[in-house]
């Protein structure tokens, strides 16, 4: 089967022999347990539906969604698209004043969430009732579908809209194909551990539920990976870069959960050499894959890269783009003029999955794009056969080193450190700070840096020290601020 309609998605695959775990029962729905065939997950879409239905979302409206992580935001999402409508979905985890200036630029009709929220009509999750759906409203492949926004490390996030043909017949069709050895098999047990509300995991669930796999084990918390994927160990496993990251001391323990897993995927952001290798030697199976994806929300995927145990050694080379998926070339960043293959400079990507514009904010839309062309905002380089090597964000670049490579040596180098983040401080050398809970040893900093550029005395904090999106990335610029008191960075900082 391959998805199309996401009003009815639940209902197509209803027939699956597929089991839904969930690490804990869905805040829309917390008396219905834990457990779920894809036809119970069916009802609950359908009386999700008929309750935003009488509330009063019709067709062509926006229904904004805020709340705790859990799937059951694209739940929520498919029982407004069934009714012809357009939800938003909006992270609990974004701070008051962000989240009153996105639902502004929304102007919903409608505001479903779990906390305080200032919008003339709002529904509180514990208000639920089940209710009898209209029939689903068909609307066009170019129509809007769905509004999620960025990861939001450098300010307020962007909204970004998608289509049916963006996100679903250009990004969740091709996925749901059952590839020779990579594919996702019958008899697997697919493992996911994201930020719900963001648009990786709507297009995620749109191909996994196609693919009906033997099992589906979602966690709204990566802290409860021990005990979820200890009873259904994962055999293809998704998740968040930050999720990785603190599963190390849990991957090389006697409880390992992931013994099973034949392939990991990880999306979002880089992710450094030690947490693969760490994971990958966790597997059992004779010759686990990770595969990295790299794309942005505004995008989908642009290239992929698989690593192995003897391969993963450097994170920085992203592969190549799928022939007829995306193209990148690379463009001098002053000036915008393409330069020669293997010159460094801000990559541009050319994808039939590009989103169609940013709610309230179309003219920073149109900066973006160039024809046909996106502007990523990422410095990185193609080389002349087409591999993508990143080197950092544009906002955060520092001249003459890459803050990436450099994160990686000190992450490779120094074990006892779970994240470095290498700030680009203007006017000042580039500050690291060092994310370690057992402390920094001053002697081992200075042997691990010693033929590295210069930089400041580190900055040693714990992990929830550190101001985080809700898909665990670094907020940067925040970071930056509380450490100098300004957010001053070298870079322009236009594509961000």
């Amino acid at each position: 089967m391959k998805p199309h309609d996401m009003g009815t998605l639940f209902e197509q695959c209803a027939e699956a022999a597929t089991t839904v775990h969930l690490d804990r029962p869905f805040d829309l729905a917390p008396g219905r347990g834990d457990t779920f065939t894809i036809a119970q997950l069916a009802e609950l879409v359908l009386d999700a539906a008929g309750w935003l239905s009488e509330a009063g979302v019709r067709p062509g409206d926006r229904v904004a969604v805020v709340k705790r992580n859990h799937w059951d935001y694209d739940l929520l999402a498919c029982a407004a698209v069934r009714l012809g409508a357009v939800p938003a979905l909006l992270s609990g985890h974004l701070p008051d004043d962000t989240l009153e200036t996105l639902v502004k630029r929304l102007d919903p009709v409608l505001v479903v969430t779990d906390r305080e929220v200032s919008a003339p009509r709002v529904l509180r999750l514990h208000e639920f009732t089940a209710c009898l759906p209209p029939p689903p409203h068909r609307r066009h492949d170019d129509d809007p579908l769905i509004i999620n926004h960025t990861s939001g490390t450098t300010g307020v996030p962007k909204l970004v809209v998608h289509t049916t043909r963006t996100i679903i017949d250009r990004l969740a069709r091709p996925e749901s194909v059952r590839w020779p050895l990579v594919g996702t098999r019958r008899d697997d047990v697919m493992g996911n551990a994201s930020s719900y509300a963001h648009g990786r995991t709507f297009c995620w669930t749109a191909s996994a539920l196609c693919l009906a796999p033997r099992e589906i084990v979602l966690l709204s918390d990566a802290s409860s990976a021990e005990r979820v994927f200890g009873e259904h160990p994962p055999t293809v496993l998704e998740a968040l870069p930050s999720a990785y990251v603190r599963w190390r001391s849990l991957a090389t323990g006697p409880d390992n959960p992931f013994h099973a897993v034949r392939r990991f995927v990880s999306t979002y952001d880089a992710m450094h050499p030690p947490v693969i290798r760490t994971m990958l030697r966790a597997s059992h199976r004779r010759r686990p894959l990770w595969m990295q994806g790299w794309g942005q929300t505004e995008t989908g995927p642009l290239s992929f890269r698989f690593l192995t145990r003897r391969t993963a050694h450097t994170t920085r080379d992203l592969g190549r783009p799928l022939p007829g998926m995306a193209r990148l070339r690379v463009v001098d960043p002053q000036t915008l003029a393409p330069v020669p293959r293997g010159t460094a400079g801000l990559v541009l990507a050319r994808t039939r999955a590009r989103c169609t514009g940013y709610v309230g904010e179309q003219d920073r839309w149109d900066t973006k794009a160039d024809g046909p062309w996106w502007n990523t905002g990422d410095l990185g380089i193609v080389s002349r056969t087409g591999r993508v090597t990143l080197l950092d964000r544009e906002v955060d670049t520092v001249a003459g080193l890459s803050c990436l490579a450099v994160e990686d040596a000190v992450e490779d180098r120094l074990p006892e450190v779970a994240e470095c983040v290498l700030l680009a401080a203007s006017g000042r050398r580039p500050i690291p700070v060092v994310v370690t809970d057992t402390g920094l040893d001053p002697a081992e900093w200075r042997r691990a840096v010693a033929d590295l550029p210069p930089m400041a005395e580190p900055v040693v904090l714990r992990w929830d020290d550190v101001p985080r999106t809700a898909t665990g990335k670094v907020r940067r610029l925040e970071l930056l601020a509380r450490l100098v008191g300004a957010a001053d960075t070298n870079s322009q900082g236009r594509w961000t």
